[in-house]
């Protein structure tokens, strides 16, 4: 099967050292897909790790006027290269410790989006560290409070249109490459005047994926997240686990607001959006640790036509 597997930004961490750790981690959890013989693409969040980014040159010009500001744009594509990094050699390490002769590899990837999309109207996309409210009252941005976990800048994340590496990540793949790509939601771009032009958004990762799924024609959108599977009447008393289930039935528990934005609600909906375009296509919302079992159908979230 070719699978792409969307890894969520928070699950790499929040500082480069505890992102090695948990990128180890991910490969180990990820390999035995890869032994099993399936076409495996990557994409990964990067929410904590641009907003942090681009925190440091905004506070380094403060200290500093050498220091540039950096662009969000430019932020996503570092975001995407130290991440690839830290994926692609702890991925790489553990396929030679088994002696598979496979390699990995990183792409700096731009999505496009319109530049008439409503998201730039009304920034959603949280990004960087928590802070407390008066914290978030003296940062010199949009701030909002994240899932009452605290508040955290927001950006605009824009719906991707199109994945401009598609025919790059599909030669690579047929080649026998493992490919991280999309990291982060891609570099957003719009087309003006026959250029393509990078703007300052964050693509929602869940959404860049499902697009990239369609793009490749994959066979199964595998979106790990934090818990094992999606639910229903969360946190009530007559809270239901969700195993195997189909499109309509979740567009119908989205419809009813079962799912949260900025949690389970994107990942639901690139699941939906995956499968309208790939009939006989697999979604499945499930936890890294549980990747390996929810592709044998016996863990997570399953979702079918």
């Amino acid at each position: 099967m070719k699978i792409v597997i969307a890894l969520g930004g928070n699950a790499l961490g929040d500082s480069p050292f505890e992102q090695i750790k948990n990128a180890k981690f991910t490969a180990k959890m990820i390999l035995p897909i890869i032994k099993d013989g399936h076409e495996v693409v990557i994409t990964h969040g990067n929410g904590p790790q641009v907003g942090l980014i681009n925190l440091a040159f905004t506070e380094g010009r403060r200290i500093n006027p050498k220091v540039y500001d950096m662009p969000l744009t430019e932020c996503g594509a570092m975001s995407q290269g130290y991440i690839g990094y830290h994926l692609q050699n702890a991925i790489q390490n553990e396929l030679n410790l088994e002696k598979i002769d496979k390699n990995v590899i990183s792409l700096i990837t731009q999505v496009e989006v319109s530049k008439d999309d409503e998201a730039f109207l009304n920034p959603t996309k949280p990004i960087g560290s928590f802070y407390t409210k008066e914290e978030a009252s003296k940062m010199p941005y949009v701030m909002k409070e994240d899932a009452g976990r605290g508040f955290r800048r927001v950006v605009a994340s824009p719906k991707p249109l199109k994945v401009l590496e598609e025919k790059e990540i599909k030669t690579l793949i047929e080649n026998g490459f493992i490919v991280i790509s999309c990291g982060g939601g891609g570099v957003p771009v719009v087309y003006e005047n026959g250029k393509y032009i990078g703007v300052d958004a964050v693509i929602d990762k869940d959404f860049a994926s499902s697009k990239l799924a369609v793009d490749i024609n994959a066979d199964m959108l595998l979106i790990l997240t934090a818990i094992s599977e999606a639910k229903i009447n969360f946190n009530k008393e007559n809270e239901e686990v969700l195993r195997n289930v189909t499109k309509d039935e979740m567009i119908k528990y989205n419809s009813l607001g079962h799912f949260l934005s900025g949690s389970m609600k994107p990942k639901v909906e690139a699941s939906i959006s995956f499968l309208d375009e790939i009939k006989n296509g697999t979604a499945i919302i499930t936890s890294i640790e549980n990747a390996y079992e929810a592709i044998k159908g016996k863990k997570g979230t399953i979702i079918k036509n």
